[in-house]
Protein backbone atom coordinates (compact mmCIF):
# COMPACT_ATOMS: atom_id res chain seq x y z
CA UNK A 1 0.00 0.00 0.00
CA UNK A 2 1.21 3.49 -0.78
CA UNK A 3 1.06 6.50 1.53
CA UNK A 4 0.13 8.57 -1.51
CA UNK A 5 -3.08 6.72 -2.36
CA UNK A 6 -6.79 7.28 -1.77
CA UNK A 7 -7.07 3.98 0.09
CA UNK A 8 -4.38 4.92 2.58
CA UNK A 9 -5.35 8.56 3.18
CA UNK A 10 -9.13 8.18 3.22
CA UNK A 11 -9.57 4.71 4.73
CA UNK A 12 -6.54 2.84 6.07
CA UNK A 13 -5.04 5.59 8.24
CA UNK A 14 -8.34 6.76 9.82
CA UNK A 15 -9.39 3.15 10.55
CA UNK A 16 -5.96 2.33 11.97
CA UNK A 17 -6.02 5.32 14.31
CA UNK A 18 -9.64 4.80 15.35
CA UNK A 19 -9.09 1.16 16.26
CA UNK A 20 -5.77 1.79 17.99
CA UNK A 21 -6.90 4.69 20.15
CA UNK A 22 -10.35 3.18 20.68
CA UNK A 23 -8.96 -0.01 22.21
CA UNK A 24 -6.39 1.91 24.24
CA UNK A 25 -9.13 4.22 25.52
CA UNK A 26 -10.64 1.27 27.39
CA UNK A 27 -7.28 0.11 28.72
CA UNK A 28 -6.99 -2.77 26.24
CA UNK A 29 -3.37 -1.94 25.49
CA UNK A 30 -2.30 -5.34 24.19
CA UNK A 31 -5.31 -5.55 21.92
CA UNK A 32 -4.46 -2.05 20.72
CA UNK A 33 -0.91 -3.16 19.96
CA UNK A 34 -2.24 -6.25 18.23
CA UNK A 35 -4.54 -4.03 16.15
CA UNK A 36 -1.61 -1.85 15.13
CA UNK A 37 0.44 -4.92 14.19
CA UNK A 38 -2.43 -6.40 12.20
CA UNK A 39 -2.90 -3.15 10.30
CA UNK A 40 0.84 -3.05 9.59
CA UNK A 41 0.72 -6.56 8.17
CA UNK A 42 -2.29 -5.64 6.02
CA UNK A 43 -0.40 -2.57 4.80
CA UNK A 44 2.54 -4.77 3.83
CA UNK A 45 0.54 -7.56 2.21
CA UNK A 46 -1.81 -5.33 0.24
CA UNK A 47 0.13 -5.36 -3.04
CA UNK A 48 1.15 -9.04 -2.85
CA UNK A 49 -0.23 -11.25 -0.03
CA UNK A 50 2.51 -13.87 -0.51
CA UNK A 51 5.03 -11.36 0.85
CA UNK A 52 3.33 -11.80 4.21
CA UNK A 53 4.65 -15.36 4.52
CA UNK A 54 8.23 -14.16 3.95
CA UNK A 55 8.19 -11.38 6.52
CA UNK A 56 6.39 -13.51 9.13
CA UNK A 57 8.93 -16.30 8.63
CA UNK A 58 11.79 -13.81 8.92
CA UNK A 59 10.38 -12.25 12.08
CA UNK A 60 9.67 -15.63 13.71
CA UNK A 61 13.12 -17.08 13.00
CA UNK A 62 14.88 -13.94 14.20
CA UNK A 63 12.86 -13.88 17.41
CA UNK A 64 13.71 -17.53 18.10
CA UNK A 65 17.39 -16.79 17.54
CA UNK A 66 17.09 -13.88 19.99
CA UNK A 67 15.48 -16.19 22.56
CA UNK A 68 18.27 -18.73 22.09
CA UNK A 69 20.93 -16.11 22.78
CA UNK A 70 19.00 -14.87 25.78
CA UNK A 71 18.69 -18.40 27.18
CA UNK A 72 22.37 -19.22 26.66
CA UNK A 73 23.36 -16.24 28.81
CA UNK A 74 26.30 -13.84 28.79
CA UNK A 75 28.67 -16.37 30.36
CA UNK A 76 28.73 -18.53 27.20
CA UNK A 77 30.19 -16.01 24.75
CA UNK A 78 31.28 -18.62 22.20
CA UNK A 79 27.82 -20.19 21.96
CA UNK A 80 26.22 -16.78 21.69
CA UNK A 81 28.61 -15.87 18.88
CA UNK A 82 27.73 -19.05 16.97
CA UNK A 83 24.02 -18.30 17.36
CA UNK A 84 24.57 -14.69 16.25
CA UNK A 85 26.54 -15.82 13.21
CA UNK A 86 23.77 -18.23 12.27
CA UNK A 87 21.22 -15.43 12.63
CA UNK A 88 23.17 -13.03 10.46
CA UNK A 89 23.73 -15.71 7.83
CA UNK A 90 20.00 -16.49 7.80
CA UNK A 91 19.11 -12.84 7.21
CA UNK A 92 21.76 -12.32 4.56
CA UNK A 93 20.79 -15.56 2.82
CA UNK A 94 17.17 -14.43 2.59
CA UNK A 95 18.29 -11.08 1.22
CA UNK A 96 20.71 -12.73 -1.21
CA UNK A 97 18.09 -15.10 -2.58
CA UNK A 98 15.47 -12.47 -3.30
CA UNK A 99 17.74 -9.60 -4.30
CA UNK A 100 21.05 -10.87 -5.64
CA UNK A 101 20.76 -14.50 -6.80
CA UNK A 102 20.14 -13.81 -10.48
CA UNK A 103 22.69 -10.99 -10.52
CA UNK A 104 25.57 -13.13 -9.26
CA UNK A 105 24.45 -16.13 -11.32
CA UNK A 106 24.60 -13.95 -14.44
CA UNK A 107 28.12 -12.80 -13.48
CA UNK A 108 29.20 -16.43 -13.07
CA UNK A 109 27.78 -17.39 -16.45
CA UNK A 110 28.97 -14.39 -18.48
CA UNK A 111 32.37 -13.69 -16.95
CA UNK A 112 33.45 -17.00 -15.41
CA UNK A 113 31.85 -19.43 -17.85
CA UNK A 114 30.08 -21.33 -15.08
CA UNK A 115 27.07 -23.52 -15.76
CA UNK A 116 24.62 -22.02 -13.27
CA UNK A 117 20.81 -22.08 -13.21
CA UNK A 118 19.11 -18.73 -13.71
CA UNK A 119 15.44 -18.08 -13.09
CA UNK A 120 13.60 -17.51 -16.34
CA UNK A 121 11.53 -14.93 -14.51
CA UNK A 122 13.13 -12.53 -12.09
CA UNK A 123 12.51 -13.49 -8.46
CA UNK A 124 10.10 -10.86 -7.17
CA UNK A 125 11.78 -9.03 -4.31
CA UNK A 126 9.60 -8.54 -1.21
CA UNK A 127 8.99 -4.89 -0.40
CA UNK A 128 11.34 -3.43 2.16
CA UNK A 129 13.42 -6.60 2.56
CA UNK A 130 16.64 -4.56 2.67
CA UNK A 131 15.22 -2.44 5.48
CA UNK A 132 13.68 -5.10 7.73
CA UNK A 133 16.72 -7.35 7.21
CA UNK A 134 19.14 -4.70 8.45
CA UNK A 135 16.77 -3.78 11.26
CA UNK A 136 16.69 -7.36 12.51
CA UNK A 137 20.45 -7.79 12.15
CA UNK A 138 20.93 -4.73 14.36
CA UNK A 139 18.55 -6.29 16.91
CA UNK A 140 20.51 -9.56 16.97
CA UNK A 141 23.86 -7.81 17.30
CA UNK A 142 22.58 -5.63 20.15
CA UNK A 143 21.14 -8.74 21.79
CA UNK A 144 24.52 -10.47 21.51
CA UNK A 145 26.12 -7.47 23.19
CA UNK A 146 23.64 -7.72 26.07
CA UNK A 147 21.89 -4.46 25.20
CA UNK A 148 18.40 -5.91 24.62
CA UNK A 149 16.00 -6.72 27.49
CA UNK A 150 13.43 -9.52 27.21
CA UNK A 151 10.65 -8.45 24.87
CA UNK A 152 7.40 -10.26 24.14
CA UNK A 153 6.90 -11.46 20.58
CA UNK A 154 4.03 -9.01 20.08
CA UNK A 155 6.30 -6.03 20.64
CA UNK A 156 9.10 -7.50 18.55
CA UNK A 157 6.86 -8.08 15.54
CA UNK A 158 5.42 -4.58 16.05
CA UNK A 159 8.96 -3.21 16.01
CA UNK A 160 9.83 -4.90 12.72
CA UNK A 161 6.53 -4.37 10.91
CA UNK A 162 5.48 -0.89 12.13
CA UNK A 163 4.05 0.31 8.83
CA UNK A 164 5.30 3.95 8.67
CA UNK A 165 8.92 2.73 8.46
CA UNK A 166 8.48 -0.81 7.17
CA UNK A 167 9.20 -0.54 3.45
CA UNK A 168 11.53 2.48 3.11
CA UNK A 169 12.92 3.32 6.51
CA UNK A 170 14.12 4.87 8.66
CA UNK A 171 16.07 1.88 9.97
CA UNK A 172 15.01 2.01 13.61
CA UNK A 173 16.81 0.39 16.55
CA UNK A 174 14.90 -1.51 19.23
CA UNK A 175 15.61 1.07 21.94
CA UNK A 176 14.07 3.81 19.80
CA UNK A 177 10.76 2.08 19.14
CA UNK A 178 9.83 -0.77 21.51
CA UNK A 179 9.96 1.34 24.73
CA UNK A 180 7.45 3.70 23.07
CA UNK A 181 5.12 0.76 22.41
CA UNK A 182 5.38 -0.14 26.11
CA UNK A 183 4.72 3.41 27.34
CA UNK A 184 1.05 3.67 28.33
CA UNK A 185 1.18 7.49 28.19
CA UNK A 186 1.82 7.28 24.45
CA UNK A 187 -1.32 5.23 23.92
CA UNK A 188 -3.56 8.22 24.59
CA UNK A 189 -4.64 10.45 21.77
CA UNK A 190 -2.88 13.83 21.78
CA UNK A 191 -4.22 16.82 19.85
CA UNK A 192 -0.76 18.40 19.85
CA UNK A 193 0.84 15.30 18.33
CA UNK A 194 -2.07 14.99 15.90
CA UNK A 195 -1.65 18.56 14.65
CA UNK A 196 2.12 18.12 14.27
CA UNK A 197 1.62 14.80 12.53
CA UNK A 198 -0.86 16.24 10.02
CA UNK A 199 1.50 19.15 9.38
CA UNK A 200 4.50 16.92 8.63
CA UNK A 201 2.49 14.34 6.69
CA UNK A 202 0.95 17.03 4.48
CA UNK A 203 4.33 18.57 3.66
CA UNK A 204 5.71 15.13 2.82
CA UNK A 205 2.72 14.28 0.63
CA UNK A 206 3.10 17.60 -1.20
CA UNK A 207 6.81 16.96 -1.81
CA UNK A 208 6.01 13.57 -3.31
CA UNK A 209 2.79 14.23 -5.26
CA UNK A 210 3.27 17.81 -6.40
CA UNK A 211 7.05 18.04 -6.81
CA UNK A 212 8.90 14.69 -6.97
CA UNK A 213 6.50 13.05 -9.42
CA UNK A 214 6.74 15.99 -11.82
CA UNK A 215 10.55 15.86 -11.85
CA UNK A 216 10.36 12.05 -12.08
CA UNK A 217 8.16 12.14 -15.16
CA UNK A 218 10.56 14.60 -16.80
CA UNK A 219 13.57 12.43 -15.91
CA UNK A 220 11.83 9.40 -17.41
CA UNK A 221 11.52 11.24 -20.73
CA UNK A 222 15.30 11.59 -20.91
CA UNK A 223 16.19 8.13 -19.63
CA UNK A 224 13.76 6.51 -22.05
CA UNK A 225 16.35 6.88 -24.83
CA UNK A 226 19.60 8.53 -23.75
CA UNK A 227 21.11 8.12 -27.24
CA UNK A 228 18.85 10.88 -28.58
CA UNK A 229 19.77 13.50 -25.98
CA UNK A 230 21.71 16.64 -26.74
CA UNK A 231 23.71 18.48 -24.06
CA UNK A 232 20.75 20.60 -22.94
CA UNK A 233 18.39 17.70 -22.38
CA UNK A 234 21.11 15.46 -20.93
CA UNK A 235 21.99 18.03 -18.28
CA UNK A 236 18.31 18.61 -17.50
CA UNK A 237 17.70 14.87 -17.25
CA UNK A 238 20.51 14.57 -14.71
CA UNK A 239 19.15 17.50 -12.72
CA UNK A 240 15.56 16.26 -12.85
CA UNK A 241 16.47 12.92 -11.29
CA UNK A 242 18.64 14.63 -8.68
CA UNK A 243 15.62 16.70 -7.68
CA UNK A 244 13.20 13.79 -7.96
CA UNK A 245 15.09 11.51 -5.57
CA UNK A 246 15.55 14.40 -3.12
CA UNK A 247 11.86 15.27 -2.88
CA UNK A 248 10.75 11.65 -3.15
CA UNK A 249 12.91 10.43 -0.26
CA UNK A 250 12.43 13.61 1.76
CA UNK A 251 8.67 13.34 1.23
CA UNK A 252 8.60 9.72 2.37
CA UNK A 253 10.67 10.57 5.44
CA UNK A 254 8.32 13.40 6.38
CA UNK A 255 5.25 11.23 5.86
CA UNK A 256 6.71 8.40 7.96
CA UNK A 257 7.53 10.78 10.83
CA UNK A 258 4.12 12.46 10.50
CA UNK A 259 2.23 9.14 10.63
CA UNK A 260 4.33 8.15 13.62
CA UNK A 261 3.26 11.32 15.42
CA UNK A 262 -0.39 10.63 14.56
CA UNK A 263 0.07 7.38 16.51
CA UNK A 264 2.08 9.15 19.24
CA UNK A 265 5.30 7.43 18.15
CA UNK A 266 8.52 9.34 17.48
CA UNK A 267 10.61 8.08 14.55
CA UNK A 268 14.21 9.25 14.06
CA UNK A 269 15.02 11.89 11.47
CA UNK A 270 16.40 10.30 8.33
CA UNK A 271 16.93 13.29 6.07
CA UNK A 272 18.53 16.63 6.97
CA UNK A 273 18.82 18.93 3.93
CA UNK A 274 21.61 16.85 2.28
CA UNK A 275 21.95 19.13 -0.75
CA UNK A 276 23.19 21.85 1.60
CA UNK A 277 26.24 19.68 2.34
CA UNK A 278 29.68 21.22 1.72
CA UNK A 279 31.57 17.90 1.57
CA UNK A 280 30.68 14.34 0.66
CA UNK A 281 31.17 13.36 4.31
CA UNK A 282 28.66 16.03 5.30
CA UNK A 283 26.30 14.72 2.61
CA UNK A 284 26.29 11.23 4.12
CA UNK A 285 25.73 12.69 7.59
CA UNK A 286 22.52 14.21 6.17
CA UNK A 287 21.29 11.65 3.58
CA UNK A 288 19.62 8.44 4.79
CA UNK A 289 20.99 9.13 8.24
CA UNK A 290 19.83 5.86 9.81
CA UNK A 291 21.50 3.82 7.06
CA UNK A 292 24.75 5.72 7.66
CA UNK A 293 24.33 5.04 11.37
CA UNK A 294 23.80 1.32 10.72
CA UNK A 295 26.91 1.01 8.55
CA UNK A 296 28.96 3.00 11.05
CA UNK A 297 27.90 0.98 14.09
CA UNK A 298 27.64 -2.51 12.62
CA UNK A 299 30.19 -2.51 9.77
CA UNK A 300 32.71 0.36 9.92
CA UNK A 301 33.51 0.20 13.65
CA UNK A 302 33.72 -3.65 13.81
CA UNK A 303 36.13 -3.50 10.84
CA UNK A 304 38.36 -1.28 12.95
CA UNK A 305 36.97 2.14 12.09
CA UNK A 306 39.71 4.73 12.15
CA UNK A 307 41.67 3.03 14.94
CA UNK A 308 44.17 1.11 12.81
CA UNK A 309 45.92 3.73 10.73
CA UNK A 310 45.09 5.76 7.65
CA UNK A 311 45.43 2.94 5.11
CA UNK A 312 43.12 0.62 7.04
CA UNK A 313 40.68 3.47 7.59
CA UNK A 314 40.50 4.17 3.85
CA UNK A 315 39.99 0.47 3.12
CA UNK A 316 37.18 0.34 5.69
CA UNK A 317 35.50 3.36 4.10
CA UNK A 318 35.68 1.73 0.66
CA UNK A 319 34.22 -1.52 2.02
CA UNK A 320 31.31 0.34 3.61
CA UNK A 321 30.46 2.18 0.40
CA UNK A 322 30.83 -0.98 -1.67
CA UNK A 323 28.29 -2.67 0.61
CA UNK A 324 26.11 0.44 0.45
CA UNK A 325 26.09 0.29 -3.33
CA UNK A 326 25.11 -3.40 -3.26
CA UNK A 327 22.46 -2.74 -0.62
CA UNK A 328 20.78 -0.21 -2.88
CA UNK A 329 20.54 -2.57 -5.83
CA UNK A 330 21.83 -5.70 -7.57
CA UNK A 331 23.61 -4.25 -10.57
CA UNK A 332 26.90 -2.86 -11.78
CA UNK A 333 25.43 0.64 -11.85
CA UNK A 334 24.90 0.56 -8.09
CA UNK A 335 28.36 -0.88 -7.54
CA UNK A 336 29.92 1.95 -9.55
CA UNK A 337 27.80 4.48 -7.65
CA UNK A 338 28.97 3.08 -4.31
CA UNK A 339 32.62 2.89 -5.38
CA UNK A 340 32.56 6.49 -6.63
CA UNK A 341 31.22 7.72 -3.30
CA UNK A 342 33.77 5.60 -1.44
CA UNK A 343 36.69 6.92 -3.49
CA UNK A 344 35.60 10.53 -3.13
CA UNK A 345 35.09 10.03 0.61
CA UNK A 346 38.65 8.69 0.87
CA UNK A 347 39.99 11.63 -1.15
CA UNK A 348 38.11 14.06 1.10
CA UNK A 349 39.53 12.36 4.19
CA UNK A 350 43.12 12.31 2.86
CA UNK A 351 43.01 15.97 1.76
CA UNK A 352 40.83 17.24 4.59
CA UNK A 353 42.87 20.43 5.01
CA UNK A 354 42.51 21.35 1.34
CA UNK A 355 38.73 20.91 1.38
CA UNK A 356 38.40 22.86 4.62
CA UNK A 357 40.23 25.83 3.08
CA UNK A 358 37.97 25.99 0.02
CA UNK A 359 35.46 28.77 -0.31
CA UNK A 360 32.11 27.39 0.98
CA UNK A 361 30.37 28.16 -2.32
CA UNK A 362 33.02 26.30 -4.31
CA UNK A 363 32.99 23.43 -1.84
CA UNK A 364 29.20 23.17 -2.15
CA UNK A 365 29.40 23.30 -5.95
CA UNK A 366 31.95 20.47 -6.06
CA UNK A 367 29.87 18.31 -3.72
CA UNK A 368 26.56 18.95 -5.48
CA UNK A 369 28.07 18.36 -8.92
CA UNK A 370 29.59 15.08 -7.77
CA UNK A 371 26.30 13.91 -6.24
CA UNK A 372 24.42 15.00 -9.36
CA UNK A 373 26.78 13.09 -11.69
CA UNK A 374 26.84 9.91 -9.60
CA UNK A 375 23.04 9.80 -9.42
CA UNK A 376 23.23 9.03 -13.15
CA UNK A 377 24.67 5.58 -12.34
CA UNK A 378 22.03 5.15 -9.66
CA UNK A 379 19.18 5.81 -12.12
CA UNK A 380 20.43 4.51 -15.47
CA UNK A 381 19.31 1.09 -16.68
CA UNK A 382 22.90 0.10 -17.51
CA UNK A 383 26.47 1.35 -17.37
CA UNK A 384 26.28 1.97 -21.11
CA UNK A 385 23.30 4.29 -20.68
CA UNK A 386 24.96 6.10 -17.78
CA UNK A 387 28.18 6.72 -19.72
CA UNK A 388 26.22 7.77 -22.82
CA UNK A 389 24.20 10.31 -20.85
CA UNK A 390 27.31 11.79 -19.24
CA UNK A 391 29.01 11.93 -22.64
CA UNK A 392 26.07 13.85 -24.13
CA UNK A 393 26.04 16.20 -21.13
CA UNK A 394 29.59 17.38 -21.88
CA UNK A 395 29.28 17.28 -25.68
CA UNK A 396 28.46 21.02 -25.93
CA UNK A 397 25.83 20.13 -28.55
CA UNK A 398 23.09 22.27 -27.10
CA UNK A 399 19.56 22.36 -28.44
CA UNK A 400 15.96 23.11 -27.59
CA UNK A 401 14.28 21.56 -24.54
CA UNK A 402 12.18 18.53 -25.42
CA UNK A 403 8.48 19.60 -25.50
CA UNK A 404 7.54 16.33 -23.74
CA UNK A 405 9.56 17.56 -20.77
CA UNK A 406 7.68 20.83 -20.43
CA UNK A 407 4.35 18.98 -20.40
CA UNK A 408 5.47 17.10 -17.28
CA UNK A 409 5.24 20.32 -15.33
CA UNK A 410 1.68 21.22 -16.27
CA UNK A 411 -0.46 21.81 -13.21
CA UNK A 412 -3.30 19.62 -14.42
CA UNK A 413 -5.47 20.51 -11.44
CA UNK A 414 -5.62 24.09 -12.75
CA UNK A 415 -5.50 23.68 -16.52
CA UNK A 416 -9.29 23.65 -16.66
CA UNK A 417 -9.06 27.34 -15.79
CA UNK A 418 -8.86 29.22 -19.08
CA UNK A 419 -6.32 31.85 -17.85
CA UNK A 420 -3.92 29.13 -16.63
CA UNK A 421 -4.26 27.12 -19.84
CA UNK A 422 -3.64 30.27 -21.88
CA UNK A 423 -0.49 31.06 -19.89
CA UNK A 424 0.84 27.56 -20.48
CA UNK A 425 0.24 27.70 -24.22
CA UNK A 426 1.80 31.15 -24.46
CA UNK A 427 4.79 30.39 -22.22
CA UNK A 428 5.37 26.61 -22.36
CA UNK A 429 8.60 26.80 -20.33
CA UNK A 430 7.12 28.95 -17.55
CA UNK A 431 5.98 26.09 -15.33
CA UNK A 432 9.31 24.30 -15.76
CA UNK A 433 11.09 27.46 -14.65
CA UNK A 434 8.72 27.86 -11.69
CA UNK A 435 9.37 24.28 -10.60
CA UNK A 436 13.14 24.75 -10.75
CA UNK A 437 12.95 27.99 -8.75
CA UNK A 438 10.64 26.33 -6.21
CA UNK A 439 13.02 23.37 -5.88
CA UNK A 440 16.05 25.61 -5.33
CA UNK A 441 14.20 27.66 -2.72
CA UNK A 442 13.00 24.58 -0.84
CA UNK A 443 16.39 22.85 -0.96
CA UNK A 444 18.76 25.74 -0.25
CA UNK A 445 16.69 28.66 0.95
CA UNK A 446 14.38 27.16 3.55
CA UNK A 447 14.47 25.05 6.67
CA UNK A 448 13.54 21.39 6.46
CA UNK A 449 10.37 20.08 8.05
CA UNK A 450 11.99 18.86 11.26
CA UNK A 451 13.56 22.29 11.78
CA UNK A 452 10.19 23.97 11.25
CA UNK A 453 8.55 21.66 13.77
CA UNK A 454 10.64 23.03 16.61
CA UNK A 455 8.97 26.42 16.20
CA UNK A 456 5.52 25.29 15.09
CA UNK A 457 2.71 27.02 16.96
CA UNK A 458 -1.00 26.33 16.43
CA UNK A 459 -2.43 29.17 14.36
CA UNK A 460 -5.56 29.53 12.26
CA UNK A 461 -3.53 30.57 9.21
CA UNK A 462 -1.35 27.46 9.46
CA UNK A 463 -4.37 25.20 9.87
CA UNK A 464 -6.14 26.67 6.84
CA UNK A 465 -2.95 26.49 4.77
CA UNK A 466 -2.40 22.84 5.66
CA UNK A 467 -6.04 21.99 4.90
CA UNK A 468 -5.79 23.60 1.45
CA UNK A 469 -2.47 21.90 0.70
CA UNK A 470 -3.77 18.51 1.85
CA UNK A 471 -6.89 18.89 -0.29
CA UNK A 472 -4.75 19.81 -3.29
CA UNK A 473 -2.56 16.74 -2.76
CA UNK A 474 -5.58 14.45 -2.47
CA UNK A 475 -7.00 15.87 -5.71
CA UNK A 476 -3.66 15.16 -7.41
CA UNK A 477 -3.41 11.53 -6.27
CA UNK A 478 -4.71 10.08 -9.53
CA UNK A 479 -1.33 9.75 -11.25
CA UNK A 480 0.99 8.93 -8.36
CA UNK A 481 3.97 6.59 -8.49
CA UNK A 482 5.66 4.36 -5.87
CA UNK A 483 8.43 5.81 -3.75
CA UNK A 484 11.89 5.25 -5.21
CA UNK A 485 13.22 3.54 -2.08
CA UNK A 486 10.48 0.91 -2.30
CA UNK A 487 12.80 -0.72 -4.84
CA UNK A 488 15.60 -1.18 -2.32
Amino acid sequence: MLFNSYLFVLFFLPVCMAGYYGLNRFGLYRLGQLWLTGMSLWFYAYLKPSFLVIILASVTVNYLIYLCMDRVGQEHARRRKIILTAGILFNLSLLFYYKYLNFFAAIGIIYLGLDLPVFEEQVLMPLGISFFTFQQISFLVDSYRGEVPRYRFLYYISYVTFFPQLVAGPIVTHDELIPQFLDEKRKRFSWEQFSRGIYIFTFGLAKKVLVADAFGNAANVGYMDVSTLDATNAILTMLFYTLQIYFDFSGYGDMAIGIGKLLNIELPQNFNSPYKALTITDFWDRWHMTLTRFFTKYVYIPLGGSRKGNVRTCVNVLIVFLISGLWHGAGFTFLVWGICHGVFSVITRCFKGFFERLNPVLSWLITFTFVNVTWVFFRAASLRDAIALLYHAVSFEFGAINPDVTECFQLKEFLWLDPVAEIFHSFPFLFLQLYLVLAIVLILGSRNTCERMRELRPRAVTAVGMAVLLAWCVLALGGVSPFLYFNF
